[in-house]
This record gives C-alpha cells, sequence and structure tokens, in this order.
C-alpha cells in the first residue's frame, strides 16, 4: 500500500514497501526522508534502523505509525491528527529501536520539497563538507551525497562538494543477504558501520520497560 499527498507533502506506505518504490511514486519536486537506495527490510527495516545517511533528526519526520508490537499488540501512534499524545510519543522512540518495539505495519512520512537536487561521490573517507547535504555515506572507497533545495544552493553544494554524478538510484540489498546490522562492513554513515548480519546496538533500560509495557 502507497499513498502520496503531494498537495499535503506526506505519504502513507505500509512497512514491507521498498525504499525505491516510494521514490517512483513521488511527483517532481518531492522527496522523503531517505536518499535513492535500496537496503533491506523497506520501510520497516529503514525506520527499525533510524534511518539511513540522514544529517537531520530521522523521528521529526516519521508523522505516525501502526506497528505490532512484540505482545502482538496492534499500536497506532501519531498520524495526521494527532489526539492522543501518548500515541504520538511512541514514534519517535520507536525510530531507531531496531525492533524492540516491534515491526512497522504502516507508516506516514513527511515530505519536503525542493527544486532541485544532486546525487554524488567522491573518493575518500566521509568527512563533513562545507555546505552539509541531507544525505551523506560511505560505500567502500567513496563518499555518497544527496542534497536537495533551492537551485543556487544545489550548484554552491555540487561545486563544494566535487566529485561525480551518481547516474541512477543504488541498491545495497545485495550487501546484507543475511540482514542489516551494526558492525564493521562496507557501507558506513555519520551514526554507524553497517554490516551483513550485524548485531543492534545494546538498547538502554528504558527501552526494555517500554518493550515490556506495550
Amino acid at each position: 500500500m502507497l499513498r502520496v499527498s503531494a498537495a499535503d507533502q506526506y505519504l502513507v506506505a505500509s512497512g514491507d514497501t521498498p525504499l525505491l518504490e516510494v521514490w517512483a511514486a513521488l511527483p517532481p519536486g518531492l522527496f522523503p526522508p531517505f536518499p535513492p537506495v535500496e537496503l533491506p527490510g523497506g520501510l520497516d527495516g529503514l525506520l527499525k534502523r533510524g534511518g539511513f545517511a540522514q544529517t537531520f533528526f530521522m523521528g521529526s519526520e516519521v508523522l505516525g505509525l501502526r506497528f505490532r508490537s512484540p505482545k502482538g499488540h496492534i499500536i497506532q501512534a501519531g498520524g495526521l491528527t494527532v489526539k492522543n499524545v501518548q500515541g504520538y510519543d511512541l514514534v519517535r522512540p520507536f525510530v531507531g529501536s531496531f525492533g524492540a518495539l516491534g515491526d512497522v505495519l504502516e507508516a506516514t512520512l513527511r515530505l519536503r520539497p525542493g527544486r532541485a537536487s544532486a546525487f554524488l561521490r567522491r573518493t575518500g573517507e566521509l568527512s563533513n563538507p562545507p555546505i552539509q547535504p541531507r544525505f551523506l555515506w560511505q560505500a567502500l572507497t567513496h563518499t555518497y551525497a544527496f542534497h536537495f533545495g533551492h537551485p543556487l544552493e544545489i550548484q554552491r553544494f555540487a561545486e563544494t562538494f566535487g566529485g561525480e554524478t551518481v547516474q541512477g538510484p543504488l541498491d545495497y540489498t545485495g550487501l546484507f543477504p543475511e540482514g542489516m546490522g551494526v558492525g564493521p562492513g562496507s557501507l558506513s554513515d555519520r551514526r554507524f558501520s553497517w554490516a551483513n548480519g550485524g548485531a543492534r546496538p545494546e538498547l538502554p533500560e528504558a527501552f526494555r520497560r517500554l518493550a515490556e509495557a506495550i
């Protein structure tokens, strides 16, 4: 299930929706809170891992979730009209909980406008460029960046970042046949290095108590 509201700048999609399927459904000038890459687990996997490569707070881009808790309860958290503050408060801890709070059945994500975009890569290790892009990550020997916004800003970013244009979206699912987790690997962003079959970070005690409560 995938529904896009261009006028109100949001999308609603099932947790099993592939990331590039979301990209393909968007009209020109609207962008989701993840770069044009495919990763294991679709939206469900992305949100459990706390996103990928973003240089902003991912939790604020998730407007609502419907998920199945570890006890099997179906929970609606947040949404386009929020009446239950406690429900909304579950959205942000869920993002990046690595499955401790359950599985995403449906997600409502904010879309951001941009009149221009650039998808670039350059040789070298991950480092902060003079102009911060929306997404920044390293794969093997290259640093990748995806940025969108005003045409002049994108032009300045491309000039300072350098490198070459990436042609088309990328598919990293082949790097993770046993699942995507945290550990030494060939793909990394500013939060973690991502490994095939890697582990999840140790969760704080508050997360464990929350998981037991829902």
